[in-house]
């Protein structure tokens, strides 16, 4: 636990201590709760936390994911992160030190940061002014969709634009069924995102990564929701409740029943399981990222050419909300070599099937 009377860089090891600062902070976000850390930490990442302790408050940190590659070096990342004010130089500069010492005692031939902040070029300067590169990779998707949860399930359904409405409608009237899932029905989910994954083009997480996910948010920050036409399950998805978000991480759906729309009213249960949790804002997760104009005069052309991004950003556009950009991805080097064989060897990782971080 973090000696609060003491200022300066504390590495966090209680899960309580380390909670009430992602709740508590503004850049606080779900991929750098204590949670998160620990589902990656039992799929082959090492997690350390550091905060910065001011007047005996927690005011910044960071969760950093370690990643050991061959000849005892690592790759270090910092998702969603850090949690940080950028505007005050002290704070940052400090909490940075803290990292690059971490990092540069696990060998660590570079750090990625990929803050949660939204996008500005001002932004963007006082990261490279710390000595940040642009990263060529980025992990998490830059851009999404925010839908506000704030107004009622009436004003929130006519939000929506009309095709999604009469889909979602159409859903019901077709004898499509949205329920909980359990533990029970992760082998069910599971094989509907192989069927995703292999129709679009995607690698996936194992069955146990969905499983540990599930018992470690569960059972109040996390929904397995499976849409049936008449006990098939046809669709499912998993989200995630942190703070005042929802998060839409995980999604699959099957090759029956899809001119039924499974998926449409799946997605506005989870929308209203969100809103029941008192969630304010439901971040869809991804879509190409290019600019809104490209997106509203391409998304026709491209979905129809069964382009599988440009696809998801057809389906989630119907949703309302707005487009939102983060910063993006900055390396730090520490081992220009080897961080050059490393992205080598990512670009060629690129130009194959991805698989998942």
């Amino acid at each position: 636990m973090a000696d609060h009377r003491s200022t300066g860089i504390q590495h966090i090891v209680n899960p309580d201590t380390w909670a009430g600062l992602v709740t508590n902070h503004p850049a606080g976000h779900l991929l750098q709760t204590w949670d998160w850390g620990e589902l990656k930490a039992g799929f082959g990442w090492r997690v350390a936390r550091l905060a910065l302790v001011e007047n005996g408050c927690l005011t910044a940190g960071a969760q950093v994911f370690f990643r050991p590659i061959p000849l005892g070096f690592s790759v270090a990342y910092v998702p969603k992160g850090p949690m940080v004010d950028w505007a005050n130089r002290s704070q940052f500069e400090t909490l940075l030190a803290g990292l690059h010492q971490l990092c540069r005692s696990r060998r660590s031939i570079f750090l990625k940061a990929e803050p949660a902040d939204v996008d500005s070029s001002r932004l963007r300067d006082a990261i490279r002014r710390h000595g940040f590169g642009v990263s060529p990779f980025t992990v998490q998707p830059q851009r999404t969709i925010l839908v506000a949860l704030t107004p009622d399930e009436t004003a929130l359904m006519a939000a929506l634009t009309q095709n999604t409405r009469y889909n979602i409608r159409l859903a019901g009237r077709k004898g499509v069924v949205v329920r909980q899932g359990t533990a029970d029905d992760l082998p069910t989910f599971y094989r509907l995102m192989e069927i995703t994954g292999r129709r679009d083009g995607f690698a996936i997480h194992g069955q146990a990564y969905y499983q540990a996910a599930l018992e470690l948010f569960g059972p109040d920050r996390v929904t397995l929701l499976l849409a049936e036409v008449q006990g098939e399950p046809v669709a499912a998805l998993m989200a995630f409740a942190h703070g005042p978000t929802a998060y839409y991480l995980f999604g699959a759906s099957g090759s029956a029943h899809r001119e039924k729309m499974p998926t449409h009213l799946l997605q506005w249960e989870a929308m209203r399981w969100a809103r029941a949790l008192g969630c304010l804002t439901y971040d869809l997760w991804g879509i190409p990222d290019v600019d809104e104009a490209a997106l509203e005069s391409q998304f026709v052309e491209r979905s129809a050419a069964a382009s599988a991004m440009w696809g998801v950003y057809r389906f989630k556009r119907g949703f309302g909300g707005q487009v939102a950009r983060a910063v993006g991805a900055f390396d730090y080097v520490y081992n220009r070599p080897l961080y050059q064989v490393y992205r080598q060897w990512m670009a060629r990782r690129r130009r194959g099937t991805l698989q998942p971080d």
